[in-house]
C-alpha cells in the first residue's frame, strides 16, 4: 500500500517530465523561438577581430627527440583584403633521381609511394605529358626507363637528355603503337636489357578536334581509333603477357581523357571522345581479367592541358571558354599528371585497380 501511495504521488511529476519541452512551455514557446533567434543573431556577430595571432611552436632538439621546450610569439594581423600570392618561380629543368641512401631514410609510406627499382615503359614519352611523366618516374626511383614513340628524332633526343640528366639507363624504341609485331619485339628487348617491366604508362595518342561528325573522314576515324584504342590494347597485351610469363605483379596506367566521360564544348570531336571512352572501358575490363595475375590496370583522365599542341593562336578563343568552364580557371600544367602517374605506378596504389581518375581542375563538376 505504501508503494502504491508513493507511485500515485509521483505520477504528476513523471508525466510532466515525459512531456515534450514545448508542450510544457505552453504559450511561452513563441517567446522561446524569438529568444533563440536573437541569440543566434548575436552569436553570428561575435567574430573576434584579432590584432595579433598567438603562435606556439614545438620543435625537436638537435638529436631529433621531442622536447618540452617551446617558442611562443605573436604575428601581426594586417587589415584589408588578402594580398595576391607571390608568383611561383619557374622550376629548374634538372631531373634528380632518387638515390638508395635517401630511399632507405624515407618513412615506409613514402617508400611505397616511390617506384624504386622498377622497370618502366612509357609510350608517347618523346615529348609533352609522356615525357614529363618519364622524368617524374626517374625522380621517383625508377631502375630503368624505356621510351616508345613513333618520332625517331624526338625520341632519341629525349632519351639521351633524360640519361644525361639522371645517369639512369634509358632506351628509346621507335614503335608505332598500331604495330603489334614491333611492340612485341621492343617489349622483349626491354626484358632482355633490364628484366620484365614492372610498369607500363601508355601515353601515346592523337586528337582530332573541331571536325563535325557529318563531315568526318572515315579514314581519319579509323586512324584515331587505331592509335588511341587499339594501341592501348596492343601495348597492354604485350606488357601484360611479359608480366604473366615472369609471374611478376605489375601496374598498367592508360592515359585516357575526361572526354571519355563527358562531351566537350564548344568543339566537335566525336571520334576522339569515343576513342577515350573505349580506353576507359578497356582499362576496367583488363583490370577485372588480370587481377588474378596481380596486374593492376588504371586510367588517368586529364582535362584540358597546356601542352605545345594547344599553344596555337587558332585555339585562343576556345581556350578562354575552356578556362571559364574550369573551376580552377586554368589549363593543366605539363607536370600536373606526374604525381598521379607515380602513385598509380607505385605500390602505394596496390589495392587500386579498374579506376578512372579524372584530373581536370574541376571541369567535370559542372
Amino acid at each position: 500500500m505504501a508503494a502504491a501511495a508513493r507511485t500515485a504521488r509521483l505520477a504528476p511529476r513523471l508525466a510532466a517530465i515525459s512531456r515534450p519541452a514545448i508542450a510544457r512551455a505552453g504559450v511561452s514557446s513563441v517567446a522561446q523561438r524569438a529568444a533563440f533567434s536573437v541569440s543566434a543573431r548575436h552569436m553570428k556577430s561575435e567574430v573576434i577581430k584579432e590584432t595579433e595571432v598567438p603562435v606556439s611552436i614545438y620543435s625537436p632538439d638537435s638529436k631529433g627527440i621531442a622536447s618540452a621546450n617551446s617558442d611562443h610569439f605573436s604575428i601581426p594581423v594586417k587589415k584589408g583584403a588578402a594580398s595576391a600570392p607571390e608568383p611561383i618561380a619557374e622550376e629548374e629543368d634538372a631531373v634528380v633521381p632518387l638515390q638508395d641512401k635517401v630511399f632507405n631514410q624515407m618513412p615506409r609510406t613514402l617508400q611505397k609511394m616511390s617506384v624504386m627499382g622498377k622497370v618502366i615503359i612509357i609510350t608517347g614519352g618523346a615529348r609533352g605529358l609522356g615525357n614529363h611523366m618519364a622524368r617524374a618516374c626517374a625522380e621517383a626511383g625508377a631502375k630503368a626507363i624505356a621510351i616508345f614513340d613513333a618520332n625517331q628524332d624526338l625520341g632519341d633526343e629525349s632519351a639521351a637528355e633524360l640519361h644525361q640528366k639522371t645517369g639512369l639507363p634509358v632506351s628509346f624504341f621507335k614503335v608505332d603503337v598500331r604495330d603489334g609485331n614491333a611492340i612485341n619485339a621492343a617489349v622483349q628487348n626491354v626484358v632482355d636489357l633490364y628484366g620484365t617491366p614492372d610498369v607500363l604508362v601508355n601515353s601515346a595518342g592523337i586528337a582530332d578536334s573541331n571536325i563535325k561528325a557529318e563531315t568526318y573522314d572515315p579514314a581519319m576515324f579509323r586512324r584515331l581509333i587505331d592509335i588511341n584504342l587499339t594501341g592501348s590494347f596492343l601495348m597492354s597485351q604485350s606488357v601484360g603477357r611479359a608480366m604473366m610469363a615472369a609471374g611478376k605483379p605489375g601496374s598498367i596506367v592508360l592515359v585516357a581523357s575526361m572526354s571519355g566521360s563527358i562531351v566537350n564544348y564548344p568543339q566537335e570531336q566525336s571520334c576522339y571522345n569515343a576513342s577515350k571512352a573505349g580506353v576507359i572501358q578497356l582499362g576496367k575490363s583488363l583490370a577485372a581479367e588480370w587481377a588474378k595475375h596481380s596486374i593492376r590496370v588504371n586510367c588517368i583522365s586529364p582535362g584540358y592541358m597546356d601542352t605545345a599542341l594547344n599553344k596555337v593562336p587558332a585555339l585562343d578563343a576556345q581556350k578562354k571558354i575552356w578556362k571559364s568552364l574550369t573551376p580552377q580557371d586554368r589549363l593543366g600544367a605539363v607536370d600536373d599528371l606526374n604525381g598521379l602517374c607515380v602513385f598509380l605506378a607505385s605500390d602505394a596504389s596496390g589495392f587500386m585497380t579498374g579506376s578512372n581518375v579524372i584530373i581536370d581542375g574541376g571541369y567535370t563538376l559542372y
